[in-house]
């Protein structure tokens, strides 16, 4: 007893004396609100309008306010599913192209107040946010720059009546977690009458975002802003929910958007050096349109889960866009796709091998920085000149490993630019998986790969490395 005493106070001891400092953080890192996003992981979008109604997935602005007549909308029923299949959040099309609102807007009369749902006093948006917090589920809104239906589009008129709209839905419904803004703008449409074609010359310039953002900061300032311009995150330049293999979380805007008009590549990669934390979002949805058409199928489980894989597993976001019916119901069909697939991500990440491992690292900046933090509390990281190093984590025993997971601190910025996973066979070791960036989260299947021990090497970085967890599944 009296030599463990001894030993526990020399232990003691050297902590007091432990000085090492963190790494300092890159000139680009996360704020609160895109940290709280990133561990979001996955959430849902919902596409509800006169589309559903119509068979349409872009309405052309003309459709009577009574098309919009769901016969059993139910939105805790709505966000209980949302909950069930693990999604975090919930974003709804409160206003798309047509320029239907979902909510009764005191700035048109083309809404839900002159809708036959509940006689005109029905309001899904507020319905819907409402029941989202009850089952603490985050709330978000799309509210469609493009509006086929009012008459001032392309004019000033047109942004007061946006921006109205927008300062009346914050104020209405919020905070709310995230904004979105997708990129159709300008074109046919009814426009209050004129029936003709309506070309934005400066593309998304017309919008004025910087005044859009200010407005959304004023009245929601935790609030993620997904545009086409100054965005907190970014579109991953395709709806397959397919995230690049590398994808840089910074970027600068005016390299995503020149001229107002895409630039895929740079959305689907990001920036190295870019200059704000714009991270990708998958935008996905569970059939083939994004509005409900009868003759169209629900994604398999299967595909959900390798969706999965591309979104979450490469540093972003997973947006999964389910589809209410002409009832209101998100379809049995789709449904039971959407937890058959909960199911297999929560059977294929249920129960992670690494605490139980030994863990050794090549090297550490010093006290509180050790390779234990990566299967624990805090983070691993070296000094302020290495800028590569291996984790290895060795079992008593052969395990059979489908998966590993690597994520960096991000609070510190991203940094790797590279690494390599290698499996223990025979006593040697075999390269079994190499990767670029990895970002939040880096998802790295391994096949089943029956092993006593995990190498991660980080090949390259653009400063010390700061890892905070391995995960291995």
């Amino acid at each position: 007893m009296r030599h463990t005493l001894i030993a526990a106070a020399a232990a003691a001891t050297l902590l007091v004396g432990c000085r090492a400092d963190a790494p300092a953080p890159m000139s680009v890192a996360p704020e609160q609100r895109h940290l709280d996003w990133h561990r979001m992981e996955q959430y849902a979008f919902v596409h509800f309008t006169v589309n559903t109604f119509t068979d349409s997935e872009w309405g052309y602005g003309d459709e009577p306010e009574s098309v919009f007549a769901p016969t059993d909308f139910d939105a805790d029923a709505m966000v209980k599913i949302v909950k069930d299949a693990g999604l975090k959040g919930l974003i709804l099309t409160a206003k798309h192209h047509d320029g239907f609102c979902l909510w009764p807007s005191a700035y048109t009369e083309h809404s839900i107040k002159n809708s036959p749902y509940k006689d005109g006093k029905g309001d899904i948006v507020g319905e819907l946010a409402d029941a989202c917090r009850r089952a603490d589920v985050k709330f978000g809104i799309y509210l469609s720059p493009w509006d086929r239906n009012h008459a001032g589009y392309g004019s000033e008129e047109y942004l007061e009546y946006y921006r109205n709209q927008l300062r009346e839905l914050l104020t209405s419904y919020g905070p709310v977690f995230e904004m979105w803004f997708d990129g159709a703008n300008g074109g046919d449409g009814y426009y209050g009458g004129a029936n003709e074609t309506r070309v934005l010359e400066s593309g998304y310039l017309y919008y004025d975002w910087p005044k859009v953002v200010e407005i959304i900061r004023e009245l929601s300032p935790e609030t993620v802003v997904w545009s086409s311009s100054l965005p907190d995150a970014r579109w991953c330049g395709n709806e397959r929910g397919v995230i690049a293999e590398t994808m840089w979380c910074a970027a600068t805007p005016e390299k995503l958007y020149p001229n107002g008009r895409d630039d895929v590549e740079v959305l689907a990669h990001g920036m190295e050096e870019g200059d704000r934390w714009a991270p990708a979002e998958a935008d996905v949805s569970i059939r083939p349109g994004w509005f409900w058409h009868a003759d169209q199928q629900p994604k398999t489980p299967e595909k959900l889960f390798d969706i999965y894989l591309t979104s979450v597993g490469r540093g972003g976001t997973l947006l999964l866009n389910l589809a209410p019916d002409t009832r209101g119901r998100i379809p049995e069909e789709d449904v039971e796709s959407l937890m058959a697939w909960r199911r297999m991500v929560d059977e294929a990440f249920a129960t992670d091998l690494a605490p139980e491992a030994e863990v050794e690292v090549s090297s550490s900046r010093g006290c509180g920085f050790g390779g234990r933090n990566l299967t624990g509390e805090g983070y691993w990281a070296t000094a302020d000149d290495v800028t590569t190093g291996d984790a290895v984590l060795t079992w008593s025993e052969p395990q059979k490993v489908n998966y590993v997971t690597i994520q960096e601190h991000i609070e510190l910025g991203q940094r790797v630019r590279g690494f390599g996973i290698d499996v223990l066979r025979d006593g040697e070791w075999q390269q079994a998986a190499t990767g670029t960036t990895v970002g939040y989260k880096r998802i790295v299947p391994l096949g089943g790969a029956e092993t006593s021990a995990v190498r991660v090497r980080f090949t390259d970085a653009r400063g010390p490395l700061v890892v905070e967890r391995i995960a291995v599944y």
